[in-house]
């Protein structure tokens, strides 16, 4: 029987980390061998366990996330990071990943997507629990250590035409204005609009708008009625 990997916890919310403690120890395969409430701690745990991964928290009482993920780098460079924060905004996305990260879960997701999350991490591939922009991808693209990134909920299979057409969609242009903003036809605009929303298992532009707002491509108070 394989080893099971060992992870380390760096979380300030005690239940919550006694949350994410009970997903990856359901699975066989990985063992919680320490917990940490601030990046001080967490950083002493890292040097002396030395954890096969590290699930940590952007949000810390004493240090920011960014500035862990900066000095784990540092001292202990083998350890890969899977953030796992409240905040899913594109910025914050890229200044972890530029911070050494290799993957970003959004906390509402962490019950589904963890475990898959721990996996693709370990591999040694960046991971992100949803739709990522083309912002995003040209900025990791420019990190020095490429590794491939692993994408879900679909938006890996859309076209780089789609993906225009998503963003425009998801800000609530027309298909109209979509179509003389990229030289196509309302026509193609439509018949992009359904690739896309079949692709990513959507059912109305509301739930597209939806992802964009995970990753900031909209602002999230122009859906609010």
């Amino acid at each position: 029987m394989d080893q099971k990997k060992r992870i380390l916890i760096i979380e300030d919310h005690p239940l919550f980390r006694e949350g994410i403690k009970t997903i990856i120890q359901s699975d066989s395969r990985y063992e919680v061998i320490g917990e940490a409430g601030n990046a001080g701690q967490g950083l002493k745990l890292a040097k002396k366990l030395r954890p096969d991964l590290a699930v940590v928290d952007i949000s810390l009482p004493d240090i920011s996330g960014f500035d862990l993920i900066r000095d784990m780098q540092k001292y202990s460079p083998d350890i890969p990071i899977l953030v796992l924060s409240m905040h899913s905004k594109v910025d914050y996305i890229v200044k972890a990943f530029q911070a050494g990260a290799s993957g970003y879960l959004a906390k509402e997701s962490a019950a589904d997507m963890l475990i898959r999350g721990i996996e693709h991490t370990l591999k040694g591939d960046y991971f992100m629990d949803t739709s990522i922009s083309r912002q995003v991808v040209r900025k990791l693209a420019q990190l020095p250590d490429k590794k491939p990134v692993a994408i879900v909920k679909g938006y890996d299979t859309l076209t780089p035409r789609e993906q225009e057409v998503m963003a425009l969609v998801a800000n609530g242009l027309p298909s109209q204005k979509i179509a003389d903003k990229l030289f196509i036809s309302p026509k193609t605009v439509e018949n992009h609009r359904s690739r896309i929303m079949r692709k990513l298992d959507v059912s109305s532009v509301i739930d597209l708008a939806r992802h964009a707002v995970k990753i900031g491509l909209i602002d999230l108070d122009l859906w609010k009625k």
